[in-house]
């Protein structure tokens, strides 16, 4: 079983990258976090490797650290979730905000992403909830939120309610932070981010 992968970047797609190990590409499927952050091609790259077996296949895929890797494995077990959809929430949700979505009952939260109906949500937390409560791992990521991510992610969700594209609301809600204006909640935060909108 393949544990880790560490070669040559040769080829990088939105949702896979193949690497060189000695001479063999291996091609990883990836969630669009990790695709996104990935170096150049033809430079070194070290990934972990989940390896799932079936009778037609062997398919490969890779994480950048184990957190992520962890929580694809306690989600591709989770009755009605597979590697794909484990992907797509990756891809949307960082480990900490889906650790925080499961251990306050948020399943508006997964409901974002897109293949996860309200019924599938629920069953992600329900079926993880104590996993998520009892490993170690889980409890180490939860503590990697800060107080202020929580508020950017927060205003993020809250500008998508009222409409606007994740990838908008988000770089609105970061320019303010980074422009040094004093925000102190969430509240605060959206409504600078509004202005920077509508303009």
């Amino acid at each position: 079983m393949i544990a880790h992968l560490q070669g040559e970047l040769s080829r990088v797609e939105p949702e896979y990258a193949v690497i060189d190990v000695g001479g063999v590409g291996y091609k990883v499927n990836l969630p669009l976090s990790v695709a996104s952050c990935l170096p150049a091609v033809g430079e070194k790259v070290r990934l972990l490797v989940t390896t799932i077996v079936r009778e037609d296949s062997i398919t490969l895929y890779g994480f950048s650290d184990e957190f992520q890797q962890s929580m694809f494995e306690l989600l591709i077990g989770v009755s009605g979730v597979g590697p794909r959809l484990a992907l797509n929430i990756l891809s949307i949700m960082t480990v900490e905000q889906i650790v925080h979505a499961i251990s306050n009952d948020s399943y508006h939260e997964l409901n974002r992403v897109p293949g996860v109906g309200t019924k599938t949500a629920q069953r992600i937390i329900i079926e993880l909830r104590e996993k998520i409560g009892t490993s170690a791992w889980a409890q180490e990521a939860k503590k990697t939120i800060s107080p202020e991510k929580q508020v950017l992610d927060d205003a993020v969700e809250g500008l998508i309610a009222l409409g606007y594209s994740r990838n908008d609301a988000r770089a609105a809600a970061e320019k303010v932070l980074r422009s040094g204006a004093e925000v102190r909640d969430t509240g605060g935060l959206i409504t600078a981010a509004l202005k920077l909108l509508s303009k």
